[in-house]
């Protein structure tokens, strides 16, 4: 299938590793001009590079703390001079310490907001009215199946995500009409760095192995894997794609199964 993207301009938040590079990759490979985001120069570069040389695509690297105003403005602000108007917003950030709800305090709560709300707000302000004008823009946010079902011991995670997606989808029905897209993609366990740092938690708390840890998380899946990263990435690109013109307000989970709700 052709995804119809090819020259389109991406901004992929936190695309040094993980899922963002996953969706880096990915949106890459369909001729996307990709500005690489991450707090590594070095590591950013090397990627940017990689993109570059396997797809032959315009990639740049770009040094960017992206919780801050600063970072934002900048990300942005060269992503737009090295490689044109952004049509392709990525929104995705490092995820928060694990914690169970009982023990919350207000500053946790703040930081929920602070982390996975606030700047994904102020890249979308940064970048959509282009997108208006143009009549044309994808905006996905890596969320995570927590938003569908709350993951045990990541109570700062499901809250901030949780409002995070309650702004999205008001802003996709407010959109719409500009032929701009908002959803978001929900992973379950994915196999990253992120999903490998949780699983060592959960062993180190119930006082087991990482091995047993995920023996079992297998078992609750239906397909009684982790899922790789090139998958999540190939669900990403669609969603980002001119086929998926249609698809908006969605929260799509990419999980092999995992939530067993509809």
């Amino acid at each position: 299938m052709d995804l119809g993207i090819a020259g389109k301009t991406a901004l992929v938040a936190a695309s040094t590793g993980g899922l963002g590079l996953a969706v880096a990759r990915a949106l890459s490979a369909e001729g996307v001009r990709v500005a690489v985001i991450g707090r590594r120069r070095d590591r950013a570069k090397e990627i940017a590079a990689d993109l570059h040389t396997a797809y032959g695509t315009g990639a740049i690297a770009i040094e960017a703390d992206l919780t801050t105003p600063e970072g934002i403005e900048s990300a942005v602000e060269q992503t737009v001079a090295d490689l044109g108007p952004i049509d392709i917003l990525v929104l995705n950030g490092p995820g928060p310490k694990p914690g169970a709800a009982a023990t919350l305090s207000s500053e946790d709560i703040a930081a929920a907001f602070e982390l996975l709300v606030k700047p994904h707000h102020a890249l979308i302000s940064q970048v959509l009215p282009g997108m208006r004008e143009r009549r044309w823009g994808r905006i996905l946010a890596v969320g995570s199946s927590g938003v569908v079902a709350p993951l045990p011991n990541l109570a700062v995670s499901n809250t901030g995500r949780a409002a995070l997606a309650g702004y999205l989808k008001t802003l996709a029905a407010e959109v719409a009409l500009d032929s701009v897209t908002v959803n978001m993609l929900l992973p379950g366990r994915i196999a990253t760095d992120r999903v490998a740092e949780l699983d060592q938690a959960a062993a180190k708390r119930r006082g087991t192995t990482v091995e047993d840890i995920q023996l079992e998380s297998r078992k609750t899946i239906p397909a009684r894997r982790y899922g790789e990263p090139e998958e999540f990435g190939a669900a990403a690109a669609f969603l980002c794609s001119a086929p998926a013109s249609y698809i908006t307000g969605v929260a799509l989970r990419c999980d092999g199964g995992l939530i067993r709700s509809l």
